[in-house]
């Protein structure tokens, strides 16, 4: 007699099978908890062992003079971002401005900066003013309107009124991760250009979040770790 193409399970062999399965699950989870907790926050219970710890090393600098520093206001206004759930829009706006709730990585920046009580669109359009030859064809031809919301010209930028610290990025190294501190700038090389703010929020390897947008919304990733091109400048202001 044939045998039967389909053989009903035995009793038990399904909850086995779950069982298996998010174990398997769980595992996965338990190897790459540093990957997914930058994207999705994975309960402390999935993260054993000891975490690093990197000691906060800001400057007291305020410049709104709201009792926080700078550095910490920088991480509220780009973090703002996140929450607002700003959807990615690189477009030109003749104000200048993109709306509230809108936004590309840029945006992220001058937002963060605001929240300081710095306004990013005058400081870059008065040095492209004053030093065009630095901007290169922005400054042969400036647009105040979107100078100020492109990764080069930023770049330029912090590159004359910022400090320039390490692009390396060692986990588990206390010495260079306390070189990565909230509030700090990171810009990533062509052709995928990209610029964010370094989050007050760490892996458990210690290698800090970025807060940034590259759609669909803005979002705090681990982005030092896996965005597809190098870092290109790390960057503190002032």
């Amino acid at each position: 007699m044939a045998r039967p193409i389909w053989k009903a399970p035995r009793r038990g062999e399904p909850v086995i099978l779950i069982l298996a399965l998010a174990l398997l699950l769980l595992l996965g989870l338990y190897w790459h908890r540093d990957q997914v907790a930058g994207h999705f926050g994975v309960p402390e219970w999935l993260q054993p062992g000891p975490s690093c710890q990197v000691p906060l090393r800001i400057s007291t600098a305020d410049q709104n003079d709201n009792g926080r520093p700078d550095a910490l206001d920088y991480v509220d206004g780009a973090r703002a971002e996140v929450k607002r759930g700003t959807r990615y829009d690189g477009g030109y706006y003749s104000q200048g401005y993109p709306p509230s709730g809108v936004g590309a990585c840029t945006d992220v920046v001058w937002r963060a900066f605001k929240e300081a009580g710095y306004d990013l669109k005058n400081l870059v359009d008065e040095d492209i003013r004053l030093h065009p030859d630095r901007y290169g064809s922005t400054g042969q031809d400036p647009d105040p309107n979107i100078d100020f919301r492109r990764v080069k010209n930023l770049q330029v930028f912090f590159q004359y009124h910022g400090q320039s610290l390490t692009t390396r990025l060692i986990a588990e190294d206390v010495d260079n991760l306390v070189q990565w501190q909230p509030g700090d700038i990171v810009v990533f090389a062509p052709p995928k250009e990209h610029i964010g703010i370094i989050s007050d929020h760490r892996l458990r390897n210690g290698i800090p979040l970025v807060i940034h947008n590259a759609g669909p919304r803005a979002s705090e990733a681990d982005v030092l770790s896996y965005w597809p091109t190098p870092i290109l400048y790390h960057f503190r202001f002032p």
